[in-house]
């Protein structure tokens, strides 16, 4: 397990306590910071706008992220970058086969000094949790991320414990090389609001990685927001306007996924949830107040994906859950505006 926490001392930001009544300059203020976040982490890991900007969606909806691709392509890069690139503590947690969960949450230490326990926090304690292979961890380390990621706190011994906020865990795996590995549970993978693959540079961008790989470290790479702001953005958010159609268009995206004939589990609830607070993050990256269509289908398939259990037959025939996807938008219409319905 690696340490690499800043020095400055974990605070928890104060959030907006009065809802946010968005307006156009609001819409271009939180563009103008995303689109600055986002050409930051592009100076590190060049050529890969859209996983980059689909990643800092998901930070900004306070939902957590799956790197998966093969090793070498760029994963623990851009987790490292996004931390470097937001003002806050961060730690990494390097998941071997002889973790244990304290080494994630922390643990209660008896102090013959006071003559009481005391908590000492685990490196889930901090803003960016960077979690490096963690399908190389037991089940039972892995579900020490469980409560964590879904409410925001740890218990140890009974006793509750806060994390800091705002609060991202940004994980890896690699497809390849599973011996030796434990699959993630289903209940794990729906609590990663999205799971993306960085995938191979293009030519042009793969030879100026070679040219400049000592200038494009994450190390290099000054904060451009800090966690206070990062806070204020995901409350705005959650004030985009959705119009009532489009919640009939979700429910009933996730419906199809649910009845198609080559599923065996589709979207959950939360899985909804998830796209609509990542679609409200995308409207507002994009300079608007409001969501439209074209909001959900840039989001539906890296936020439903790993949620869709195929059937087993399915899964057989290499039936992905980006195909389930792909189906359910071609069977649900798209709903039209008022004025042209």
């Amino acid at each position: 397990m690696h340490d690499t926490s800043q020095t400055h001392p974990l605070q928890v930001p104060k959030r907006l306590q009065q809802p946010v009544q968005l307006g156009a300059a609001h819409a271009e203020q939180f563009a103008a910071t995303f689109e600055a976040l986002a050409a930051a982490v592009d100076t590190v890991l060049l050529g890969k706008q859209e996983v980059v900007r689909l990643a800092l969606t998901a930070m900004f909806s306070q939902g957590h992220i799956l790197l998966e691709d093969v090793p070498g392509t760029g994963k623990t890069t851009l987790a490292r970058t996004i931390a470097a690139a937001v003002s806050g503590q961060w730690r990494r947690i390097q998941f071997t086969p002889d973790l244990l969960p304290s080494d994630v949450s922390g643990v209660t230490i008896f102090n013959q000094a006071s003559g009481a326990f005391e908590f000492h926090p685990g490196p889930v304690f901090a803003n960016i949790v960077i979690a490096d292979e963690i399908n190389r961890a037991s089940p039972k380390t892995q579900s020490a991320l469980l409560e964590v990621m879904e409410e925001g706190r740890v218990t140890v011994d009974g006793n509750p414990h806060q994390v800091p906020q705002p609060f991202l865990v940004v994980a890896t795996q690699n497809p390849v090389e599973m011996d030796g590995t434990y699959r993630l549970p289903e209940a794990q993978l729906d609590r990663f609001l999205v799971k993306l693959s960085v995938g191979y540079p293009v030519e042009a961008a793969e030879i100026e990685v070679l040219r400049g790989t000592h200038q494009r470290s994450p190390e290099h790479l000054a904060p451009v927001v800090d966690t206070e702001t990062v806070a204020q953005m995901a409350d705005m958010a959650k004030n985009v306007y959705i119009a009532e159609p489009l919640y009939a268009y979700l429910v009933q995206l996730a419906n199809a996924t649910r009845n198609h004939p080559q599923v065996a589990v589709g979207v959950s609830p939360r899985g909804l949830i998830a796209l609509t607070r990542a679609a409200s993050v995308f409207a507002l990256s994009q300079g608007r107040t409001y969501i439209i269509p074209e909001d959900v289908k840039a989001l539906a398939g890296p936020v439903f994906s790993h949620r869709i259990q195929t059937a087993p037959d399915a899964a057989m025939r290499g039936i992905t859950g980006a195909q389930i996807v792909a189906d359910a938008f071609d069977q649900v219409p798209v709903p039209l505006p008022a004025s042209a319905a």
